[in-house]
C-alpha cells in the first residue's frame, strides 16, 4: 500500500509540474503552445493587435497589426499550426526572427497567410521574398480552418498547407530565433480576422 501511495503521489507531482504556461505533449517531444483558447501567456506581444481568447481559439481582428512572439528561440524544428482566416486576412507565421521586437519579412522567414496579396506569387503558402507559389494561386486559406506543417532544419525549409507542399527550398539567411503569429493590415485598414486554435512545436 505504501508503494502504491508513493506512485500516486509521484504522478500527482508530475501532473502538477506540467500545468504551467507550456503544455508538454508526451508524443515524440511535441510542445503545445496554443490549445484552443489557452496559451496567450506563452507569447510576447508586439504591436496593437487585439489578441484575445474567444470561441475556442486565440483571435485578433482589430488594430494596425501585431505579433505573438514565442518566448523561446528555435533553430531546427517542426511546427504545426491550425488556423482560420477570413478571405481578407493578412497574416503569417514568421520563422527564426532575428529581431523579436520588430518582426518582419526583412528579418525573418514569413510563411504567408494572405489570399488577396497584391503580389500573388508570395500569397498564402509562400515564403515572402524567398519561395514563390504558382499564379493564379491554388493554395487558399480564406473562410475555413487550415493546417500548416512547417519543417526547418539547417538551410532546408518546407511548408505544407492542408497536406500539400507549397514550397520547399534551401536558404541560409536566418539560422535561429523565435517564431511569431501575425495579425496584419492592408494599408490603412486591418485585414480580416485570424484565429489560431492549435500551435505545437518540437525541436529536431
Amino acid at each position: 500500500m505504501k508503494s502504491l501511495s508513493r506512485i500516486i503521489m509521484g504522478l500527482a507531482v508530475v501532473a502538477f509540474t506540467m500545468t504551467g504556461c507550456t503544455h508538454y505533449n508526451n508524443s515524440a517531444g511535441w510542445i503545445t503552445l496554443i490549445d484552443g483558447a489557452n496559451g496567450l501567456e506563452n507569447f510576447n506581444r508586439i504591436g496593437d493587435a487585439n489578441w484575445r481568447a474567444e470561441g475556442g481559439a486565440i483571435v485578433a481582428d482589430k488594430g494596425k497589426g501585431g505579433h505573438l512572439v514565442s518566448k523561446n528561440a528555435y533553430k531546427d524544428f517542426e511546427l504545426h499550426i491550425e488556423f482560420w482566416a477570413d478571405h481578407t486576412t493578412n497574416s503569417g507565421i514568421f520563422l527564426r526572427a532575428s529581431n523579436p521586437k520588430n518582426v518582419g519579412a526583412a528579418s525573418a522567414y514569413e510563411v504567408n497567410i494572405f489570399d488577396q496579396r497584391p503580389g500573388q506569387e508570395y500569397a498564402t503558402g509562400a515564403i515572402v521574398n524567398h519561395a514563390m507559389v504558382p499564379v493564379p494561386i491554388v493554395h487558399k486559406a480564406g473562410g475555413k480552418w487550415n493546417k500548416f506543417e512547417i519543417y526547418a532544419q539547417g538551410s532546408q525549409l518546407t511548408v505544407r498547407l492542408n497536406g500539400t507542399v507549397t514550397v520547399n527550398i534551401q536558404n541560409k539567411l536566418y539560422a535561429s530565433g523565435p517564431f511569431s503569429l501575425q495579425f496584419g493590415n492592408r494599408g490603412k485598414a486591418p485585414g480580416g480576422a485570424i484565429k489560431f486554435r492549435k500551435v505545437e512545436i518540437r525541436s529536431l
